[in-house]
């Protein structure tokens, strides 16, 4: 073997373009070659090995064209480290997550979530949990030396994490709940979506299947498309629903409506999945509806930066304080925290984003009534978001800069000018609420050239408003 074939993991993930955000590793596919891809496994292994003893790592991926090679060129530079590599092939990210915690070993799940299927990424899980901020940082700067690729080897898929992501939340009840309930299944490429009408179907539910396609759909559960909200209208109507259920590429972001087709906000539906759960303590990013707090459904509520990773450093010191703890973020995501007993059964931890578990406990507190009654009875704060793609990071960081500096005077250049400031939060962006407490928040996105817009107000109409006006008014900038 020749010196030229060696190289070092630190100086291949520099040169690649790839970045690493609020989820892993983001970039183009085109940047992902097959020695990035190797750079990166082997570095997070390295990374895992201070902490952990192991021998075995878990790969799966999402329906994206680019992602089984991906996982063929980490198997690759895994082998090289003499680890067993197991393939679960595809399924959603918490299915991987779950199990490899049960195992405890390190996995790798190729998924670029919500993001267009020009870009993928890769999403680290240590036999504990999802990693930190210092051990992407590790990932980063490991000097891992290995050998250049020069071919993958055919995957074999096991079918085990499937199955126990499955029984995971079929063995919670002892009846099927479900019974009489017709649940569509909105499956476009979800990872998830062959595992999806198995859990309804076995919980009682007459599943309809909605819209399977075989190219990549880039569902993003925060900024649903007008489109997306019409179909499940109309799909509600056309076959009597009771709820429509989704999620995003990788399965870790729910999208559930209502029996109208109306889809629940994500940090309502983590409101309420939290409150069916009986949660003391909430870790949530600073961007989650005000009516959280306002609902006095919970012990202690702690606001975090925009991020998983971010609500999950949270959950070790309100462990130390309360007795059940979760989070969720305002894309649905939901993050249990701590064991806790449902129905006499015992439901693990799981500290990573989760469709499932909301999609089940709101139907479970719906019991015989309907979803819409369920959000009816919380305060009345609307949120919406959106953004705009293709705008660059440094234009949006710059924005933000501005506002902090006078946020009086980036309020009248986004339209704002008659408006007086309430109080302002730079958790995470620029959160600013207004006196009538409308609220408007601006981020540029942790894993796309994309600035995002978040908006609070006492209807919904208004919230849409302040997120219209304020992305106009950017992109005049």
């Amino acid at each position: 073997m020749t010196r030229n074939s060696k190289l070092v993991s630190s100086t291949v993930i520099t040169q690649s373009g790839v970045s690493f955000g609020t989820s892993g590793a983001r970039g183009l596919v085109t940047q992902f070659t097959p020695n990035v891809c190797a750079a990166v496994a082997v570095a997070f292994i390295a990374g895992m090995k201070r902490n952990f003893s192991f021998k075995t790592v878990a790969i799966a991926i999402d329906n994206r064209p680019s992602s089984y090679a991906m996982a063929q060129a980490c198997a690759s530079a895994l082998k090289q480290l003499n680890l067993n590599v197991i393939y679960y092939g595809v399924v959603p990210t918490p299915a991987l997550a779950y199990v490899a915690q049960e195992d405890k070993m390190p996995a790798i799940m190729v998924t670029g979530s919500h993001i267009p299927f020009d870009r993928n990424g890769l999403k680290f899980y240590r036999p504990d949990g999802e990693i930190s901020k210092a051990d992407e940082q590790v990932i980063i700067t490991e000097q891992v030396e290995f050998t250049s690729l020069t071919g993958s080897a055919e995957l074999t898929v096991s079918n085990r994490a499937a199955e126990e992501y499955i029984t995971r939340y079929t063995s919670l009840f002892t009846t099927p709940f479900l019974t009489g309930k017709r649940i569509g299944i909105y499956e476009h490429s979800s990872a998830g979506r062959d595992l999806y009408y198995r859990i309804f179907e076995t919980l009682g539910a007459e599943v309809i299947s909605l819209e399977r396609t075989d190219h990549f759909v880039p569902i993003d559960t925060e900024a649903v498309s007008e489109e997306d909200t019409l179909k499940a209208i109309n799909w509600s109507k056309e076959h009597n629903l009771d709820a429509v259920f989704s999620t995003d590429g990788d399965g870790d972001r729910p999208l559930v409506s209502d029996e109208n087709g109306n889809w629940l906000r994500g940090d309502i539906l983590g409101l309420l999945t939290a409150d069916a759960l009986n949660i003391e303590a909430l870790a949530i990013p600073v961007s989650c509806n005000t009516a959280i707090e306002l609902s006095n459904k919970f012990t202690h509520v702690e606001r975090t930066k925009i991020g998983s990773p971010y609500v999950i450093a949270e959950f070790e010191n309100l462990n130390e304080k309360f007795n059940s703890v979760a989070g969720f973020e305002a894309n649905g995501g939901f993050l249990l925290g701590s064991d806790l007993q449902l129905n006499g059964k015992l439901l693990k931890a799981l500290p990573t984003r989760d469709a499932i578990l909301p999609a089940i406990m709101l139907l479970s507190a719906a019991n015989k009534g309907l979803i819409s009654t369920l959000v009816d009875g919380l305060p009345k704060r609307y949120t919406h978001s959106d953004r705009i793609q293709n705008f660059a990071t440094v234009k949006s960081q710059a924005i933000i800069a501005q506002g902090k500096q006078d946020p009086k005077k980036l309020l009248a250049k986004i339209g704002f000018s008659k408006a007086e400031i309430k109080k302002l939060d730079e958790t995470d962006g620029l959160r600013i609420t207004l006196d009538d407490n409308r609220i408007v928040h601006l981020r540029p996105s942790g894993n796309a050239p994309e600035l995002r817009c978040y908006a609070e107000a006492e209807d919904y109409l208004k919230a849409s408003e302040c997120v219209t006006t304020s992305l106009k008014n950017i992109q005049r900038l």
